[in-house]
């Protein structure tokens, strides 16, 4: 017979940092520089509002890295930097009256949820980092496509192929 530990709890990169309010700025603050830097990244496709960008990335290995609290926090930092007038968010952008705005709300869940996810070890092999991942951008999607298709007074479906 073999037990499953549900409430266990991992380190994960951060917690490697020796503990300090100094420290956990430093990376609250960087990771969500990260994501700003990272969304510069970024290209048009033909039809489509919404760039292709670094974000994603960033939010992925900073929620991966970081716990479900740090990373909630930096992403939390990027987006009100961002509503606040900071021009880091996809080619110089800034505010939230944006159609894409629902991506920087789901970057703030994912990032919390991919921290958690990691505190429990799904990070440890590439299988399961795949898995955390893709969860990671179903967060995402989630909440970024009906957000899109209110924006733009479009159906869900006509929203998710944009």
């Amino acid at each position: 017979m073999s037990t499953v530990a549900i409430g266990t709890r991992s380190r994960v990169l951060a917690d490697v940092v020796p503990t300090s309010l100094a420290a956990n700025t430093v990376l609250v603050v960087g990771s969500a520089a990260l994501v700003g830097v990272l969304a510069q990244v970024s290209f048009h496709l033909p039809n489509t509002p919404v760039p292709v960008t670094g974000q994603t990335l960033g939010v992925m290995l900073c929620g991966s890295a970081l716990g479900w609290r740090r990373a909630g926090l930096a992403m939390s930092l990027y987006v009100i930097a961002g509503m606040a007038g900071m021009p880091w968010f996809a080619n110089h952008a800034s505010g939230y009256a944006m159609a894409t705005f629902g991506y920087l709300v789901g970057f703030v869940v994912a990032g919390s949820v991919l921290g958690w996810l990691a505190s429990r070890a799904t990070d440890r092999t590439v299988s399961r980092a795949l898995v955390s991942m893709i969860a990671g951008e179903v967060v995402i999607f989630a909440i970024a496509v009906p957000w899109l298709a209110v924006a733009l007074h479009v159906s869900l479906l006509k929203a998710v192929s944009l």
